[in-house]
């Protein structure tokens, strides 16, 4: 290590460490350390408001070749705990680039970790699952670090969804206008997205479809949705255990049955909780942009993008009256379900992404098609 770099390390809840480089702000930071193994779209990872609470590990070696610029963010800064990569880049280069990696994360609080085997650390949380961890900067007892660790909150129980949600109502207007990939106008329509942490461009994509979207907060009331005259009803993505956001669920329940609705990760468990289906904590999650999904109608394979920590259990989905739609082919997990007899689907993963690039954009022409049948 060179002498003149500042030391970070990283300590896990099973007496794991991991010592390297400090980049980005000079701070402490502790939560679920877990890994995404997507090949680009580091600036979308960093401001997903789903990884409140997380420290993330990036797969890929080295990060950061292509700086930061506004127009990827996904939110409007990032979220993340932490951030840890094999090298990070200091000296981007891309024409869009404002600000280095490090440059952006100094700016925005957040520590990063670099210089350390992050296959092995990987390796670890692959056969160990998930581990809380603690980040810290300068000289440290890494005794005392990993008792840290172990005292840090879990994030099975953990409402984040409450830390990321906006406070008030708001109209969204943004598209993008470059999709290429609307075949279905929504024009006329009123979705009312509950934003439980949304990422912005699945607003974008409702919006490029000619939709109206109005945004609310996850702990409104029902009548407040309803006073809004909504033709459908969108659940977002968002971070933290599905079953401790009982008042999100609560509000979903109550609208489910009457109004074409449609899910999206954090949405689509709280749509199997909202209609009587149970979740667990999968070992180490799904997160990247190379997901293998069937579609179980058309037997279509997909590669998606995706980032969770908790799937909907199988036997009390089919018992709830939800049907499987789409299954993980590395795992076997639920993907996606329907009602059979509501105009209600959900996906656990992000079609709004790009990895294919656009192999599951044809949802948002779905929920679309849902509404215009169903006024």
């Amino acid at each position: 290590m060179p002498a003149d770099s500042t030391r970070a390390t990283l300590a896990l809840e099973d007496g794991c460490v991991f010592t390297g480089r400090s980049f980005g702000a000079a701070a402490d930071a502790e939560g679920e350390v877990v890994f995404n193994t997507s090949m680009t779209g580091y600036q979308e990872v960093l401001t997903d408001p789903s990884y409140a609470g997380q420290i993330v590990v990036m797969t890929v070696p080295h990060v950061g070749n292509v700086g930061v610029n506004p127009r990827d963010q996904e939110s409007d800064r990032p979220h993340v705990a932490g951030f840890i990569v094999k090298e990070a880049c200091d000296r981007p280069s891309n024409w869009r680039s404002h600000q280095s990696l490090g440059e952006y994360l100094d700016d925005s609080g957040i520590p990063g970790l670099s210089g350390i085997d992050t296959r092995a650390l990987v390796r670890r949380l692959r056969s160990a699952g998930t581990m809380r961890g603690v980040l810290a900067i300068g000289d440290v007892d890494s005794s005392q670090l990993v008792a840290r660790a172990r005292a840090a909150a879990e994030m099975r129980g953990a409402d984040w969804v409450s830390a990321v949600k906006p406070d008030a109502s708001s109209t969204w207007t943004e598209g993008r206008g470059d999709w290429g990939t609307a075949v279905v106008s929504g024009q006329g329509l009123h979705v009312v997205a509950i934003d439980c942490g949304a990422k912005d461009n699945i607003l974008r994509h409702l919006v490029d479809r000619g939709v109206k979207v109005t945004v609310v907060p996850p702990d409104v009331s029902a009548d407040d949705v309803r006073a809004l005259e909504p033709d459908g009803l969108f659940v977002s993505n968002g971070p933290g255990d599905p079953a401790a956001i009982e008042f999100a669920a609560k509000l979903v329940a109550e609208l489910v049955h009457t109004l074409p609705t449609f899910g999206i990760c954090l949405g689509h468990q709280l749509l199997g909780r909202a209609i009587g289906a149970e979740t667990y904590k999968l070992p180490f999650g799904h997160r990247g942009g190379n997901q293998p999904v069937k579609d179980l109608s058309t037997g279509k394979v997909e590669i998606t993008s995706q980032n969770h920590g908790f799937a909907i259990d199988a036997d009390s989905l089919r018992s709830a009256g939800g049907e499987v739609t789409h299954v993980n082919l590395n795992d076997g997990t639920i993907e996606g379900f329907r009602l059979r007899d509501k105009p209600v689907f959900c996906v656990q993963y992000h079609p709004e992404a790009s990895p294919g690039p656009h192999d599951a954009s044809y949802l948002f022409d779905r929920f679309v098609q849902m509404m215009l049948e169903t006024k």
